[in-house]
């Protein structure tokens, strides 16, 4: 009777765990790069199993499953829709693969949110005020005194001179960790940069978010339901023990 209901309270956390992966992908809807978690469930062995002291597949009562618990989760980086915003420092990045390159502190991460702007000491800094960093590596400092133009090939050409903007390419996406802020960090460190064909940035537009709301509600009712149902068979096995122990008591 209580393997059932340690199995009901492993599925409810792992669905409370689903729910909370879910509710940040649509408090997120409305930010710009940002991309998706996708919870990922696994079933579970059985306790004997997990302790070394059976084996799968032998068919005893060692063998019966052990409920799920959630994996990890992991990032969707399929690319947003992008809008027209018709601010000049609104940049999107076309090649799925590429990100900014931006400096907080002394870390150099990766974003693909691209609504930047330009501070009143002409540093091209992202929402959190972080700085957007060139090929190069350094900030990019521009002369608020003197107009400037986002050219082909994700550059800044002002007063003759030309600033190509930092644009990384993991070796790979699952290389990735999110960080906070729409911020990533590169495990591997070393992010090489974008290859002169990838460099294509739109000036103008926004990457929106990834996050389609109505499937995301969709995952998250599915999610509560089975959460309640979890709970609801605890309840039950709650019930059927203490009936048991009153009978017991009685007799």
């Amino acid at each position: 009777m209580y393997y059932g209901l340690y199995l009901s309270a492993a599925g409810a956390n792992a669905q409370a765990q689903k729910v909370e992966v879910l509710s940040n992908n649509l408090a997120n809807g409305n930010t710009a790069g940002f991309k998706r978690e996708l919870a990922l469930l696994e079933a579970r062995d059985s306790e004997a199993i997990e302790r070394g002291r059976a084996s799968r597949g032998s068919r005893t009562q060692d063998d019966v499953g052990g409920g799920v618990r959630m994996g990890r989760t992991a990032t969707d980086f399929s690319p947003g829709t992008l809008q027209l915003t018709h601010i000049p420092t609104d940049l999107a990045i076309e090649s799925r693969d590429s990100f900014f390159l931006v400096q907080r502190g002394d870390q150099k991460l990766l974003t693909r949110a691209g609504n930047f702007h330009v501070s009143s000491e002409g540093l091209l800094l992202t929402q959190q005020g972080d700085s957007v960093l060139s090929n190069d590596g350094d900030p990019i400092q521009l002369d608020p005194a003197l107009p400037y133009q986002f050219a082909s090939g994700g550059a800044i050409e002002q007063g003759g001179s030309r600033i190509e903007i930092g644009l990384m390419q993991p070796k790979s996406l699952r290389d990735l960790e999110k960080v906070g802020d729409n911020y990533f960090r590169d495990k591997n460190r070393a992010t090489p940069a974008a290859p002169d064909e990838e460099r294509r940035i739109r000036s103008g537009y926004l990457e929106l978010s990834s996050v389609n709301p109505v499937e995301e509600m969709v995952e998250l009712i599915t999610a509560s339901r089975a959460y309640e149902a979890n709970v609801r068979i605890i309840q039950q096995h709650d019930t059927a023990t203490s009936g048991l122990i009153s009978r017991m008591l009685r007799a």
